[in-house]
């Protein structure tokens, strides 16, 4: 009798979200109650959850994802651009009578964005769902979460995946408290410098900034902490100390999805046994090349095309 996919051992499995991301492409976002004319417009899946799969799985790292999606059209489009792109897909879950998530975005001439998400399917993930599929989460390496799912159910895997000794890495968006069992069961806190400061109080707008924040967040009992800063980096406060990561120079039409691409790559270099600072570089130079590219997870670049 063959084996199952749940059989197999991964080097990620991600925890998170899946959704379908409209966006409409403008010189500039629009300010509260405007209507602004944009040029362009794209459909295309993402989702923090299935965007750093997709970039674990193109960067080389066997990576399963589990989630839910609606019964609708788009939940089928969604699985199977996650099967097409490698990524393992037994334990997405899908509810009939349930919409899949979808994301509206906006971004203008810069590359900045603005984003709302309807949840539709991924709310209904449970910690049923969690227990039913441990084999999996044993089986794996890393395994990384997100928070567009509910908050009980990430805290759920996070601890399932500590108590199987497993690396836990929490991208904490979209940002809000964190209880302090979470906290501790995490060991890479990945944070852009927005969540950063929600999290901590501490208005996050440079290296010395960042590095405050990521010690108060430390102090609260995450192991690690990275925060992302965009085009100044990313700067890492560890048990060894302080380090700041300059960014790779790159010219940006479209942040969306880089801060899920630089987690994937984070992830694949952590699960393939790459020490932090070798595990970073893959993440920052995979990130560099997927804002040159509009759309999320169609800017993900694959291993061949990345240089560290």
């Amino acid at each position: 009798m063959g084996s199952t996919e749940e059989d197999q051992a991964f080097d990620v499995v991600v925890v998170g979200s899946i959704n379908m991301d409209f966006v409409a492409f403008a010189s500039r976002l629009p300010g509260r109650g405007e209507t602004v004319t944009g040029h362009s417009f794209t459909a295309s899946p993402g989702g923090k959850g299935a965007n750093q799969a997709v970039a674990a799985a193109r960067l080389g790292a066997r990576t399963a994802l589990l989630g839910c999606v609606g019964g609708d059209t788009i939940g089928s489009t969604l699985r199977a651009s996650l099967e097409a792109n490698g990524v393992g897909c037994a334990a997405i879950k899908v509810v009939e009578n349930s919409a899949s998530g979808v994301a509206m975005i906006v971004v203008d001439g810069t590359g900045a964005n603005m984003i709302v998400v309807a949840p539709g399917g991924n709310w209904l993930l449970t910690g049923s769902d969690i227990v039913a599929h441990e084999n999996l989460i044993g089986q794996a390496r890393i395994v990384a979460l997100q928070l567009e799912i509910p908050l009980a159910v990430t805290v759920l895997a996070a601890q399932t995946a500590r108590r199987l000794g497993k690396t836990v890495v929490l991208n904490p968006a979209p940002a809000q408290p964190l209880p302090e069992t979470l906290l501790r069961s995490i060991d890479y806190l990945v944070p852009n410098e927005t969540e950063a400061t929600e999290l901590t109080g501490i208005a996050v707008s440079d290296v010395e900034s960042a590095a405050q924040a990521a010690m108060a967040l430390r102090q609260c009992g995450a192991a690690r902490v990275i925060v992302t800063l965009g085009e100044r980096g990313v700067v890492a406060v560890t048990e060894t100390g302080t380090v700041h990561y300059p960014a790779h120079a790159a010219e940006a039409i479209d942040t969306t999805g880089a801060g899920d691409t630089f987690i994937g790559g984070l992830c694949c270099g952590l699960a393939s046994g790459l020490e932090l600072p070798s595990a970073i570089a893959l993440g920052q130079a995979a990130a560099a090349i997927s804002v040159t590219r509009p759309g999320a997870q169609q800017s993900i670049p694959y291993r061949l095309e990345v240089e560290v």
